[in-house]
């Protein structure tokens, strides 16, 4: 499966919303929305479960539109953090904490 990175750096092909979506498998996305409420304390619904990538034109989860890495690397005209001269701020440094993989994709990026 190739990547798919998003804003942050995590990669979207990877997550069970972007791959259930894509799959078009309700079964799938009802599973995830009752685990992601219980674990996100959340009300989440099937319908809810939707992606087709952070940068996409497509559909994205709710979270989305919250997200304040996507906003900043959008407000930037950028497609990920790995453009931004001020690589790892106080938006991303948490997240490179949690998922040390996504900082790794954008560093690939950046030596490009």
């Amino acid at each position: 499966m190739s990547k798919l990175i998003a804003a942050c750096g995590l990669d979207c092909a990877a997550c069970e919303t972007y791959q259930a979506h894509q799959a078009h498998d309700p079964e799938k996305k009802k599973d995830i929305a009752a685990r992601w409420s219980e674990h996100y304390d959340a009300q989440l619904t099937a319908q809810d479960i939707v992606c087709d990538g952070c940068m996409s034109g497509g559909d994205h989860f709710a979270w989305c539109a919250q997200c304040p890495i996507r906003a900043c690397v959008l407000g930037k005209g950028y497609q990920t953090c790995a453009e931004c001269e001020v690589f790892t701020c106080d938006k991303n440094a948490y997240l490179f904490q949690v998922a040390p993989q996504a900082k790794a994709y954008l560093e690939e990026l950046r030596r490009k």
